[in-house]
């Protein structure tokens, strides 16, 4: 099966279902489904992608499994002799996480999910991984020992496969079982939705020292939230993190900075910056602008102005201003014969599809429409981008 999987890796599954069916003589449906995962898991994770001995679980689990960057970026924030994952699904965190751990312990409700992962961890580490197959936190209750990590990524569906963004909602209940998980361990670190609301997070869970926002090529994947015993940092740092192949790009700051700046606002200079995800994400609106010294657009746009470009480099997309355009229906189709350009919009009476559909337009190009509001006025502008 090993040898088919990986002779047929780049061939449509539902093609090789139907051409070898009643033809091979181990479970085809296996086999198709092991090279179904592995191509969505190239991009991924890509060293476990490459690697033949491993199994891959059903497109549910791979598809909530945490990529290989993000694995990788959290194994660097904590250290330790043991650590355990109550949520371990497909095993990418757990693996990962354990880099900088003697012992692992993996904790998976799901059967089938549990045998995978016990397969994988003896291929990558045999000696490394306990696999529990029980709900974790009975598990941590009967522990009698404590660990110096306890990481939980709670599951954020609910019975009708509704999405859930509240921590107290998902589960396990983090919120609701914090003094257990207290009691077991060091340190606990939870991966969250990057739709949580951070600050009712803080509400729900107090002990909370550090958050970090991460993004990857600009894509908000995760809020995490770390508390670790006997260490407190008064005021919490929040931690805007870009994952990207040039390097990582950051920005800190705490809320009670925020709440204390004041923006300047000002009318379009010649650039126009927009800043990461993360730091949208973290609520950064006006520590933002005020360390590069930036002028805002308006107090609802989070899109930033100035004439000159500060001397260090801004973490966000910065764009040069080439026009502004008063009449669309007619300048487009002027500017843009090929109907190509890519649409951003904030604060500003049409979505980016919205906008798309109403002028016949379709992303591509290397130019820019960035529809905002200016004062309160809705403005829209031509653009490049500053590389």
């Amino acid at each position: 099966m090993q040898k088919f999987v990986q002779d047929h890796l780049t061939e449509d599954p539902a093609h090789l279902l139907l051409k070898h069916s009643g033809k091979t003589e181990f479970d085809l449906k296996l086999a198709v489904q092991q090279i179904a995962a592995r191509q969505k898991a190239k991009n991924k994770i890509p060293t476990w992608a490459k690697n033949p001995k491993l199994l891959f679980p059903a497109s549910i689990s791979m598809e909530q499994a945490s990529s290989e960057e993000t694995a990788k970026f959290k194994s660097n924030l904590v250290t330790g002799k043991s650590m355990a994952d109550l949520t371990g699904g497909f095993g990418v965190d757990t693996y990962f996480l354990s880099k900088n751990f003697e012992k692992a312990t993996y904790c998976e409700r799901q059967e089938e999910l549990a045998n995978i992962a016990l397969h994988n961890f003896q291929q990558l580490s045999p000696d490394k991984f306990t696999v529990v197959n029980r709900d974790s936190l009975e598990f941590l209750d009967s522990y009698q020992e404590t660990f110096d990590l306890v990481y939980v990524d709670p599951a954020r569906r609910g019975g009708e496969n509704q999405k859930l963004y509240k921590l107290a909602d998902c589960e396990p209940d983090v919120v609701n079982h914090w003094g257990l998980m207290k009691s077991k361990s060091k340190s606990i670190l939870i991966k969250a939705s990057p739709m949580l609301d951070i600050k009712q997070a803080l509400i729900e869970i107090p002990d909370i020292q550090k958050i970090w926002t991460i993004s990857v090529r600009n894509e908000v994947k995760e809020v995490l939230l770390f508390w670790k015993k006997e260490q407190f940092e008064a005021p919490r740092m929040i931690n805007c993190i870009d994952l990207h192949p040039d390097g990582e790009r950051t920005f800190s700051f705490t809320f009670e900075e925020e709440e204390k700046s004041e923006s300047n606002f000002g009318s379009i200079g010649q650039y126009v910056i927009e800043p990461l995800g993360s730091i949208l994400k973290a609520g950064a609106f006006k520590t933002f602008g005020i360390k590069y010294g930036l002028k805002k657009l308006h107090p609802n746009s989070h899109l930033y102005t100035t004439e000159k470009l500060p001397t260090i480099a801004i973490p966000g997309r910065v764009f040069r201003v080439i026009q502004e355009i008063s009449n669309p229906k007619k300048d487009l189709k002027q500017l843009f014969p090929s109907g190509k350009v890519n649409v951003i919009t904030r604060n500003y009476i049409l979505s980016p599809d919205e906008f798309k559909k109403k002028y016949k337009l379709k992303d591509g190009s290397e130019s820019f429409l960035i529809g905002t509001k200016v004062a309160e006025k809705n403005t829209l502008l031509m653009a490049e981008l500053v590389k």
